[in-house]
């Protein structure tokens, strides 16, 4: 009998034939060299993760997990729109902060410096001919009184104040001018009188930032040393009262302030600075004090600035001041190209190590594309694995911020008015 079968037959037993085996199989196969390498990976997945005609948890069609198909769905632009705007609010937040950092501190360390090059400079001999044991005695008589400064901004004394602290130490330079008061710590009002003279010794300095030499006055107690060191005498105030009074009250700096117009018989020393000490400074603090006694530098250091060690021996404090580490920097131009230095030598090697592993997985498949963001998507610029990434940005955002110390923050408290007022700056 003559075999033969027709068109239909053929289809139906081919229809047969695939039944019941794994599909993607026969995809992949007829493919062939065909397929991207993402279509087979996809391929091989399907086949993997279906059994029957099933996924994993028996749902028809499911992926595995960690697969593109796996992934949440990418949210609207809307939420890119807030996650974009919340970056921009947080990074104006954070230069608010460091602008309070560098106010508050950055200042001061510049002012150190300044301060600790001014007493280099200056040279005066060690107390006590460098006999750091020697207590100077009280002298008996009027105190001598040194020559004033002839020009401002010239150190006339250093300023001891136990009760700030141990290592408590500030220049006192001629002049209460913003330049005077910013870099060199208190200044001295030039139509007063010098330390030890009979009438008033007035001095100025901040409340808040530069270093805030003065910004511990409500501490002061009755009875506590003012210990002021000029190049050859000692003279040591006691600490008396304060009063609160709007800037108008020019009195305090006179001769008598406390009784205007009457001849003065004390020796007084008066401290001016800002009230209050964190917002718009609309009053003035000031601190009264009157002279105790007067001794020789070459005699040693005042009993006030002597403490005692575990021993039972004396120590001063006075001789134990020295600079922060940080006040050695003048400018933060050296730190900022160390930094840039380093980003390219870090960004180059991990160029070479690495290149971009991040995107390359994107382009595979492996990761789904991230939706847009600021400072992740400058992360995901940087080459190297996620580690590397990290640490560049962080080389990158630490290198801005000391920019704005060095540069953009000066400038606007400088240009800008309300800044200016409440930052008392001063180039």
């Amino acid at each position: 009998m003559e075999y033969s079968q027709s068109t239909e037959t053929l289809e139906s037993v081919a229809d047969v034939e695939t039944v019941g085996t794994t599909p993607g199989i026969g995809d992949a196969a007829a493919a062939g060299d065909g397929m991207s390498r993402r279509e087979r990976r996809l391929a091989r997945s399907g086949r993997d993760g279906r059994t029957g005609g099933r996924g994993r948890a028996g749902r028809p069609g499911s992926q595995p997990a960690g697969r593109p198909g796996d992934q949440p769905r990418r949210h609207g632009w809307l939420w890119v729109a807030a996650g974009v705007l919340a970056e921009i609010l947080l990074t104006m937040a954070a230069i608010c902060a460091l602008y309070i950092v560098w106010q508050m501190w950055w200042t001061g360390v510049q002012a150190e410096h300044a301060q600790v090059e001014a007493r280099q400079s200056a040279n005066w001999s060690t107390p006590g001919n460098g006999d750091s044991t020697k207590v100077a005695a009280a002298q008996e008589g009027d105190p001598p009184v040194e020559a004033a400064p002839t020009a401002d901004g010239e150190l006339m004394a250093t300023i001891y104040i136990p009760r700030f602290g141990d290592n408590w130490e500030r220049n006192l330079v001629q002049g209460t001018t913003l330049e005077q008061l910013n870099k060199h710590g208190l200044g001295h009002y030039t139509d007063t009188q010098m330390p030890g003279e009979v009438g008033n010794f007035a001095i100025a300095g901040h409340r808040n930032g530069y270093g805030q030499p003065l910004g511990d006055v409500d501490k002061l107690q009755k009875g506590d040393a003012i210990v002021i060191r000029t190049q050859n005498y000692w003279y040591v105030y006691e600490y008396t009262d304060y009063e609160i009074v709007l800037p108008t009250e020019i009195r305090v700096i006179g001769e008598n302030p406390k009784h205007p117009g009457v001849a003065p018989t004390e020796r007084m020393i008066t401290m001016t600075t800002c009230e209050p000490k964190y917002s718009d400074p609309i009053y003035r603090w000031i601190s009264y004090g009157k002279l105790k006694y007067w001794a020789k530098v070459s005699d040693g250091t005042p009993k006030e600035l002597a403490t005692s060690d575990a021993s039972g021996g004396t120590t001063f404090t006075v001789n134990e001041v020295t600079a922060s580490p940080v006040s050695k920097l003048d400018s933060l131009v050296p730190v900022i190209q160390v930094a840039a230095v380093a980003y390219v030598i870090l960004f180059l090697a991990a160029l070479v190590a690495w290149r971009y592993p991040f995107w390359r997985e994107v382009r595979s498949g492996d990761r789904r594309r991230p939706e847009f963001s600021l400072y992740g998507g400058f992360e995901r610029m940087q080459p190297g694995v996620l580690p590397i990434r990290v640490l560049l940005t962080l080389i990158v955002l630490f290198i801005a911020a000391a920019s704005l110390f060095q540069w953009g923050f000066p400038w606007a408290a400088s240009h800008i008015p309300y800044l200016q007022q409440m930052s008392n700056f001063t180039v």
